[in-house]
């Protein structure tokens, strides 16, 4: 079905799509033709159609043009907002300031990332000490001409002679690893390819332990993959050699299987999980000539890790009869939970330790604000962590003979800054502060508490420039995400600062299914109960309108990924509520997404289609993909998805964006912009990320009638 959009120009003033211009004055955009096939799928008795599950083919080349001409109507548009070049050249400005990383030491060098403003990606460099002059060590720069191949981790030897480094190309989760000679720089004959979802731990210096999928049939990047395993691999040998430690085909199956040797390379450790909450735990005692698998927890019920040992003495972070974490103790010879005792009890915050010169660091989100503790390993409180301000502290972490550590704050006005932390004395300097063209005390945040649907209050924390009329016209964006445990804490974005430079106000609610308030609060908002998460966004929309700090015609949705969804399922049930929507790489297909890649262990949040009747009925009562109704209007949306998505597969958004553009009876713009050799988000090009913002806001601002960036006019609108 064709239907036509305009973006009209008269005289150099932008008129509303639905204004009375002249027809001669109009540029008229034609949503290319999606066809529909008569793909029917019962469930429980219910045939529910598919009409696009042919967009799902990600190697057709219907697929492949479908994809070409949706970006030639998206980018077509977008090129004609008449300030879209003026928001890319100001973040273009913003973004082009030195970003510095934390140094790190490996064997007798000191390691640290630097970007020097717009490089697409972060180049490493090392020095033999703190006054000795840097060089490059891995410039992922160098790894593709277009910037789109990133590094993905990495990690080295025991003594920091070799590393072992993972690079993406085209945003894509399945990995390569390079294994190096860092005195030399020359590359091993070590290359490992199709790793996915994977850490890289060193047995010594030996060899490393990585997890991997045997490679799908058919398309690699949407194909089901959930038989995860952990190798090991052996310096000098071929990668058909390397041993499955974990996960082989006559064990039971595991979605995903990773491992990890401890500092002081006794212990193996070995997670595995068939879904991303909820996880057994085992270990290997690697000082012994053939290792058994011992069993710390033999369910699937609970989340525990370990985080640090002394001797045979195990440090285990679990929320195992404890919602807000804690961490107990446990000798390696009977590690079951029976035996635990506790170290750092759990309190009424969520607690997110980490280890560093002999210390742990219980860091502690308070209504999502950062509060540390620091403990020595009797668990005695040795103080609290003076931080700079309000706001996300994270990153307490080092070797045990470490005498500093560096750790990073940041909030929705204060770009990142790196602290320089002594752990004896407990006192902070400042190691590196980004000179950003941004004046943060031009800015302010305010934490607002507001009633949900059911009663449940939820935290939002609001950014503006002081001064701000609260008068309902303010462009305001409203970002959320919900889900699988996720904490949402304050953080700066260069992106954003442009949003807050043209008087928009930035909000972030903390919705249930996140993990701001633990256990309870996440699973608040799973399943069955999904629903409270949109009923949250919905809240914290309503709120703001109702508070004047916005209203309708002013307001934009936005979120990713899980987020997607949560966009998708609030601008199905309430289109009046917002004037913009900004689904990014979303899952859009509720009784399908479990069909592609790792999807399935996304069943913990969501169930599936095919768990029940009920549980259909409920996915089915939400799924964006299938509550867009014919005869409804709709808010301006632009969907963003990447080609080489192989977490969340574009085809969700293109199904949803064929949708919408068939039924959409209103005349705001339904757009789909498709990033090529992109994924999920991960390694993105600096370029790219410019790019995509400019055209986001450009939308955004566009769609809410503005003739001029903000800053320029005095709130001047279309119509």
């Amino acid at each position: 079905m064709k239907k036509i959009i305009t973006l009209a120009l008269a005289a150099g003033t932008l008129i509303a799509c639905n204004d009375e211009a002249e027809k001669k004055d109009s540029i008229a955009v034609n949503y290319p033709e999606t066809k529909k096939v008569d793909t029917v799928t019962d469930y429980f008795g219910t045939e529910v159609k598919d009409p696009y599950r042919w967009l799902e083919d990600d190697r057709s080349e219907e697929t492949e043009s479908w994809v070409e001409a949706q970006n030639e109507v998206t980018f077509d548009y977008l090129e004609k907002i008449p300030y879209r070049e003026k928001l890319k050249q100001r973040l273009t400005e913003l973004w082009d300031y030195e970003k510095l990383g934390a140094p790190f030491t490996e064997g007798d060098h000191i390691y640290f990332y630097k970007n020097d403003g717009l490089q697409n990606q972060s180049v490493l460099y090392r020095k033999k000490g703190p006054d000795a002059e840097a060089e490059v060590f891995l410039d992922p720069n160098n790894f593709s001409k277009d910037g789109t191949t990133s590094l993905a981790g990495m990690s080295f030897s025991e003594d920091g002679k070799k590393v072992a480094y993972a690079i993406s190309e085209g945003g894509s989760d399945w990995r390569k690893v390079i294994v190096m000679n860092t005195e030399n720089k020359e590359i091993l004959g070590d290359t490992i390819k199709d790793v996915k979802f994977s850490g890289l731990s060193w047995k010594g210096n030996d060899g490393f332990y990585y997890s991997s999928y045997d490679k799908p049939e058919g398309s690699e990047l949407s194909a089901k993959t959930d038989q995860h395993k952990l190798y090991y691999h052996k310096l000098g040998t071929a990668q058909s050699e390397d041993k499955v430690i974990f996960g082989d085909k006559s064990e039971q199956k595991r979605r995903y299987v990773g491992g990890n040797v401890t500092e002081d390379n006794r212990y193996l450790i070995i997670s595995a999980r068939n879904s991303t909450s909820g996880g057994e735990l085992y270990l290997m005692d690697l000082q012994k000539q053939n290792p058994e698998l011992v069993s710390i927890i033999d369910n699937m019920d609970t989340d525990s890790y370990v985080i640090d040992n002394e001797g045979s003495k195990l440090y285990i972070v679990t929320n195992l009869d404890a919602p807000n974490r804690r961490i107990v103790t446990v000798d390696a010879s009977n590690p079951s939970p029976e035996n635990w005792e506790d170290f750092i009890p759990e309190t009424e915050n969520v607690l997110s330790p980490s280890t560093g010169g002999g210390y742990f660091f219980a860091e502690y989100m308070v209504d999502a604000i950062s509060q540390v503790k620091q403990y020595d390993y009797d668990g005695e409180l040795v103080r609290d962590v003076e931080l700079p301000g309000i706001g996300s502290a994270g990153g307490f972490g080092a070797k045990k003979d470490e005498d500093v550590l560096y750790y990073s704050f940041t909030n929705y006005v204060t770009p990142g800054t790196i602290y320089k932390y002594d752990i004896e004395e407990g006192t902070s300097e400042v190691y590196n502060k980004p000179n950003i063209d941004f004046n943060s005390e031009d800015y302010t945040s305010e934490q607002v508490f507001y009633t949900s649907k059911d009663g449940t209050k939820i935290p939002m924390i609001i950014t503006y420039k002081k001064g701000t009329e609260m008068n309902g016209k303010n462009p305001t964006l409203l970002y959320g995400y919900g889900g699988f445990n996720i904490s949402l804490t304050p953080g700066f974005s260069t992106a954003n600062s442009v949003w807050l430079e043209q008087g928009g106000i930035y909000a972030v609610p903390n919705l249930r299914g996140g993990g701001e308030y633990g256990k309870g609060w996440h699973d608040a908002g799973t399943k069955l109960k999904k629903q409270n998460v949109f009923d949250d966004f919905i809240a914290a929309a309503e709120y703001l309108i109702e508070n004047n700090y916005t209203s309708k015609d002013y307001l934009a949705i936005r979120g990713g990924s899980n987020g997607g969804l949560l966009v998708g399922a609030t601008m199905t049930q309430r289109p009046d509520l917002m004037k913009v929507a900004l689904p990014a790489v979303g899952v859009m297909d509720m009784l399908r997404y479990h069909t592609f890649t790792a999807g399935a262990g996304w069943a913990y949040d969501y169930g599936t289609a095919e768990d029940s009747k009920e549980m259909f009925d409920y996915l089915y009562g939400y799924s964006p993909v299938h509550n867009v109704e014919a005869g409804v209007e709709y808010p301006a949306t632009l969907v963003t998805t990447g080609d080489h998505d192989d977490r969340v597969v574009p085809a969700h958004s293109f199904k949803f964006a064929a949708e919408l553009q068939e039924k959409q009876a209103g005349d705001e713009p339904v757009l789909i912009r498709i990033e090529t050799k992109a994924g999920h988000g991960a390694g993105k090009p600096t370029s790219k990320i410019i790019e995509e913002y400019a055209d986001i806001f450009g939308f955004t601002l566009y769609n809410m009638g503005f003739e001029a960036l903000p800053n320029e006019i005095d709130k001047n609108v279309k119509g």
